[in-house]
């Protein structure tokens, strides 16, 4: 019975949840009507306290001071009742003097009816002002109940009679006696429960499995033996506090049939318990259990007892029908029992403890739960983290390859991506499933998981109407992909560093939180690599580039100069064949032969 709404782990959590963490602020409207709180102890049977009137008669509207008085008490519970019948709703309402030691309840409906503490702070003396109703014309009896330590305790204690002015004087006894059921004695085990005829003649539930109650220390062992009409039950497990196991029709909590040994100094109190709806479980009366005896040694707590098949008249579920069966431990102080330090062990299917002796084991853990917890790592922790590598460094890899008409990194990155998102919604359901509801145990896990899921399918939305390249707002879409990509991840990451730490899963500490951070270090190491990496090769090829320019720009300089030579050459020919053109005709009569050869000779 844990995180809403609950398994087993319901019935246990609940059950280990502590009495003063429901009541210690007072709030104990479910007390109202019986005046009794559910702590499961027997009232003492003598009143030490008293409750004093200022007056004993009353009119209409009539205001009355109400003092309650005694030893050092930590809380209390007040009302008034009709005289005639104490059993009746209560009747007119009260004022407060002194908010910090008091408050009001609303009982039956009635708002102010009764009074209680706002804290188990100690205290020695309470009062309150009653204010008569305007239509009463029978007496009225004030009654008290006062908790000295959470099973020492004394229910309705009857106060005073306050009668109306037109109405005779009327009194009662001012104290009740409650006689404490008789239950068999608890005796001493004198060795460790053995394992040895688990299979054979015993029904035995162990975790781990196959351990011995008697040479391991954090074995959890239950067994239940038939001999004729009754069944002998066992119950071992570290000395945390107290041990405990239920009866179930369902892997929820609600109507469920529990057991517990509760250790207390050095002794062990073993108890019956019941589950109404999904309330505290209520510790009930030991007669019907006999042959108790309870053991402590080397850090373990063990009990035992025995209980017929059938209890007719009794809440007491009969032992032959098929059940799921919790088996759970926690913290207890002073006989208080406390929410169970991990997730209950919980059998997969129901057994009939009365059939076919069994040895089995059972777990701590539910396997919708276990999928949830697998179905995000993988989504979070490889798929995503992958495809978010390989979009970030291998396009320049895979520039020109290309698979089913898209670049290869692109169709890789996006079947990455969608696997991440698909397995994020269908672990994100899991829970839901396991629970039928929200998850209130889950603190903020379960809100972050919740924003997760909703960035998950944003990116893909967002993915499905990317612009293309050379579209102006692609650019806002990859700063917006990136921005939801990166917050999903931190989100993520840290959803399952919560996660790891709730019951349901029972992951080893500190071995889980190790692993995480070798994910995440692995993650961010190898990113950090690639992103050198992918400096250093830009670096490289910004330098390559710098050297052809710096080449193309020296074979241009050459070039230039190349040509302005060739032109020069061209234009000093032509001056030198203008000028022998010149001489050739000038001299022409008197060399002609001469003249001309040379001519010839100078333009080829």
């Amino acid at each position: 019975m844990m995180v809403p709404e609950f398994t087993l782990g319901i019935w246990l959590l609940l059950q280990l949840i502590s009495p003063v963490a429901n009541y210690a602020n007072g709030k104990v409207t479910e007390a109202c009507h019986t005046m009794i709180p559910l702590h499961g102890y027997t009232p003492q049977s003598d009143p030490i306290h008293k409750i004093t009137l200022n007056q004993t008669t009353f009119l209409p509207g009539d205001t009355i001071t109400v003092t309650l008085s005694g030893p050092q008490f930590k809380g209390f519970l007040i009302e008034a009742r009709n005289a005639n019948d104490l059993d009746s709703s209560p009747v007119g309402s009260f004022t407060l003097i002194d908010r910090e030691v008091s408050q009001l309840l609303t009982c039956e409906d009635k708002e102010g009816s009764a009074v209680s503490h706002t804290s188990p702070a100690k205290k020695t003396k309470i009062q309150v002002h009653w204010n008569a109703p305007s239509t009463v014309n029978y007496s009225v009896q004030f009654l008290a109940t006062v908790v000295e330590k959470y099973k020492i305790y004394w229910a309705k204690i009857r106060g005073p009679i306050l009668s109306p002015s037109n109405a005779h004087p009327f009194t009662v006894s001012q104290t009740t006696t409650v006689s404490s059921p008789t239950s068999s004695p608890i005796t001493n085990l004198k060795k460790s429960f053995s394992t040895l005829n688990c299979g054979r003649t015993k029904f035995c539930i162990r975790n781990p499995v196959n351990c011995d109650p008697g040479n391991e220390y954090h074995c959890f062992f239950l067994s239940f033996e038939r001999e004729n009409n009754s069944v002998l039950i066992e119950m071992s497990g570290p000395n945390e506090g107290y041990l405990s196991f239920a009866l179930s029709h369902d892997q929820w909590m609600g109507d469920d049939d529990g057991y517990l040994c509760i250790r207390e100094d050095e002794t062990v109190h073993i108890h019956p318990s019941y589950v109404i709806g999904r309330s505290h479980p209520v510790l009930d009366s030991s007669t019907a259990l006999e042959a108790m005896a309870w053991r402590l040694a080397d850090g373990v707590v063990q009990c035992s007892f025995r209980r017929n098949i059938s209890l007719p008249g009794s809440k007491r579920f009969d032992l032959d029908q098929k059940y799921y069966i919790f088996l759970a431990n926690g913290a207890a102080n002073d006989g208080q029992i406390f929410k169970h330090s991990q997730q209950p062990l919980i059998t997969s299917e129901k057994h009939d403890v009365t059939d076919h002796p069994k040895n089995i084991g059972g777990s701590r853990s539910p396997f919708l739960l276990k999928v949830h917890g697998a179905f995000m790592f993988v989504a979070w922790m490889t798929t995503g983290s992958i495809g978010v590598l390989v979009a970030r460094f291998f396009k320049p890899v895979w520039p020109k390859a290309f698979l089913f008409g898209e670049a290869v990194w692109f169709q890789v990155h996006r079947i990455l991506m969608l696997c991440t998102s698909g397995l994020t919604t269908v672990g994100f359901v899991l829970p839901f499933i396991y629970r039928k509801g929200w998850s209130q145990e889950a603190g903020y896990h379960s809100y972050l998981g919740c924003v997760v899921l909703t960035l998950a399918v944003l990116q893909l939305l967002l993915a499905v109407f990317r612009p293309p390249s050379h579209d102006p707002r692609r650019q806002i879409f990859n700063w917006t992909h990136w921005g939801t990509g990166t917050a999903v991840r931190i989100l993520a990451v840290t959803a399952i560093f919560l996660g790891m730490d709730l019951p349901g899963l029972n992951l080893p500490t500190p071995g889980k939180t190790y692993a995480m951070i070798g994910f995440v270090g692995w993650h961010v190491g190898t990113e950090i690599l690639l992103e050198i990496h992918a400096y250093r090769l830009t670096r490289k090829v910004e330098i390559l580039e710098d050297d052809r320019i710096q080449i193309l720009q020296s074979f241009t300089t050459a070039e230039a100069e190349v040509s302005l030579f060739h032109l020069h050459i061209i234009s000093s020919w032509e001056v030198v064949g203008t000028l022998l053109k010149y001489i050739h005709f000038s001299f022409r009569a008197k060399h002609l032969k001469s003249w001309c050869s040379l001519s010839i000779f100078v333009e080829m």
